[in-house]
């Protein structure tokens, strides 16, 4: 299990939708451009395949303006994929949605089924365990029954708590390889990453925590260029997207996909 929290031969991702527009955010940050997300959107599934991996790009929903956001719908394992069970209620319907494509790719998929709520948003899988945050969006009831799922395949499950105002665990920290979290400082003074070791985001740049390592490539939002410098000083492949849009609704790299 060493590499296979960060090399991957597939990826499932969703065209945004016209309704984006309408995605939840937890402030104003104006409206996003939905070509210019549509442009970006191309952008990363294109960095995707630049790895060699097949990349499924779902069609959009407009029902659920938040669905481009792939990654909270579920988690998926390398033995199984599990169904979350998204904590704001407008996009629970986006699941239903999702389970098709991840049955067509695996033998096991397994579902959350409340009354608890887990969105993959808070869930970093690393070489060793799997971190779960505690946040607006994920209670203890969806970590315990997440636990119950995967104990028969062996992984263990640590949950932790998101610090205050932070959307998501992953908005703050992100897997650079089987050993190294990059994290802000306010999430990792908690002591939760002990035994790894820790890049931490230069000031001012918290935001560019949310990376993705897939297969080579760290793939980060552009705009960063201390937090791009310090990755590629540690000899990190780095690729460097425009998320201006999709931050304007609380979305980073590591939401437009889930990886397998």
């Amino acid at each position: 299990m060493i590499n296979a929290c960060f090399e991957f031969s597939r990826a499932i991702t969703r065209q945004p939708a016209d309704s984006v527009v309408n995605g939840l955010s937890a402030e104003d940050h104006g409206t996003p451009d939905l070509a210019q997300m549509l442009i970006d959107h191309e952008h990363y599934v294109a960095t995707l395949k630049e790895t060699g991996a097949d990349v499924t790009v779902l069609p959009p929903l407009a029902e659920f303006p938040d669905s481009v956001f792939v990654e909270d719908d579920a988690l998926c394992l390398p033995d199984c994929a599990i169904l979350m069970r998204p904590g704001a209620p407008t996009r629970q319907g986006e699941v239903m949605h999702m389970a098709d494509a991840l049955r067509a790719c695996y033998d096991k998929v397994f579902e959350i089924a409340g009354p608890g709520h887990i969105e993959g948003g808070d869930i970093l899988m690393t070489a060793k365990e799997i971190l779960v945050g505690k946040s607006a969006r994920t209670d203890a009831d969806g970590v315990s029954e997440l636990k119950e799922i995967v104990k028969p395949f062996g992984y263990s499950v640590r949950d932790l708590q998101t610090p205050p105002d932070v959307l998501h665990f992953k908005t703050d920290c992100s897997l650079l390889d089987a050993s190294t979290i990059l994290s802000t400082e306010r999430l990792a003074r908690s002591g939760c990453f002990e035994g790894y070791r820790v890049l931490y985001t230069p000031d001012g740049e918290e935001a560019a925590a949310n990376a993705i390592r897939f297969n080579q490539f760290v793939i980060m939002a552009a705009g960063f260029p201390k937090t791009a410098a310090l990755l590629r000083e540690h000899q990190y492949d780095v690729r460097e997207i425009n998320n201006t849009e999709c931050a304007k609704i609380d979305g980073g790299m590591s939401c437009l996909s889930l990886r397998f």
